[in-house]
């Protein structure tokens, strides 16, 4: 890429406001769908109509991508087995795997608890690169990082008293697992991308993901409940938001060295925790919720701004 003529997807002011516009859809995810569940009539014990919301909502996000580009006259170059395979693979974990732990999670947990435990996703991301990548070794300003966002993923889990810890396997672990997934299946979806157009590829492991969610959600009994104008239109939300934040990062990543993209990841927290609590009602103001946030985003922080340009 030349240093005059600079992709553009590697503007600055372009990348930074698109970043920003998906860590915000993102974080509003948190509270629409613990809405369509409710919408929905779908149990916090339901997993299986849970399964088969999610698969829904990105059965739904594959096909709008699909579309659009065939529209947009996308190139989906030279078609091997080798890349079907690995769509099928990202789709499979990014999509079906990681979101059977997320809404798990997110049924048991509060929406302002899930945004921040789901913030650990950077911490893993740093870990893993560590093992895989020789140029993003884990730094002393890395270590410190992921110990100060940690401590705040600890803290969100103590009630007001501190003197219980609150967490379930079901709830808040769910959730931390589903952010280690979705760090592997990045670190996996980024090599990927290299040599598939990022929307080709975000389309189908998108649609293939939702249709396994599907499937396994009716095949234990799930049910896609009484739809009606307003879940409809919250489904729909969903689903654009998945197609539009998942296509527009995996492109940031593909044009932008890593760091770039990475250090907005401190906002999806933020975004998550201030939307659960205006349209959720939730406490936001609580002493542990405000530390935690500080914590975790400070961390992310101190993580991010380490990453070196280079390309991973």
């Amino acid at each position: 890429m030349s240093s005059q003529s600079p992709h553009f997807f590697s503007r600055p002011m372009v990348v930074y406001s698109l970043a920003i516009l998906c860590t915000l859809l993102w974080g509003s995810a948190y509270p629409a769908i613990k809405t369509g569940y409710a919408l929905l009539n779908i149990e916090a014990h339901d997993v299986a109509s849970q399964m088969v919301f999610a698969g829904q909502r990105f059965l739904v996000a594959g096909i709008i991508l699909i579309i659009l580009s065939v529209l947009f006259k996308r190139s989906t170059g030279r078609i091997t087995k080798t890349k079907v395979r690995q769509i099928v693979v990202l789709g499979l974990t990014q999509t079906s795997l990681q979101y059977i732990f997320f809404y798990l999670g997110v049924a048991f947990a509060t929406g302002v608890k899930a945004s921040i435990l789901n913030a650990t996703g950077t911490f893993f991301s740093v870990l893993l690169a560590h093992f895989i990548y020789h140029n993003d070794r884990l730094t002393q300003r890395k270590a410190l990082g992921c110990t100060v966002g940690f401590l705040g993923v600890f803290i969100v889990n103590f009630n007001q008293s501190l003197l219980d810890f609150q967490f379930s396997l079901l709830g808040e672990g769910s959730v931390i697992f589903a952010a280690f997934i979705l760090a592997a299946a990045s670190i996996y979806g980024k090599k990927i991308s290299q040599g598939i157009d990022a929307m080709v590829m975000t389309a189908w492991q998108l649609a293939i993901g939702g249709l396994a969610l599907l499937c396994v959600g009716y095949v234990f009994g799930g049910h896609s409940g009484n739809f009606d104008f307003s879940s409809v239109a919250l489904l729909i939300y969903l689903a654009c938001l998945s197609s539009a934040a998942f296509a527009l990062w995996s492109v940031l990543l593909k044009h932008n060295p890593v760091s770039t993209v990475t250090i907005f990841n401190f906002l999806v927290p933020v975004f998550g925790s201030g939307l659960s609590s205006i349209f959720l009602g939730e406490t936001i103001l609580e002493w542990k919720n405000i530390v935690a946030l500080v914590l975790v985003c400070s961390g992310i922080y101190m993580v991010t701004m380490g990453k070196t340009s280079k390309t991973q």
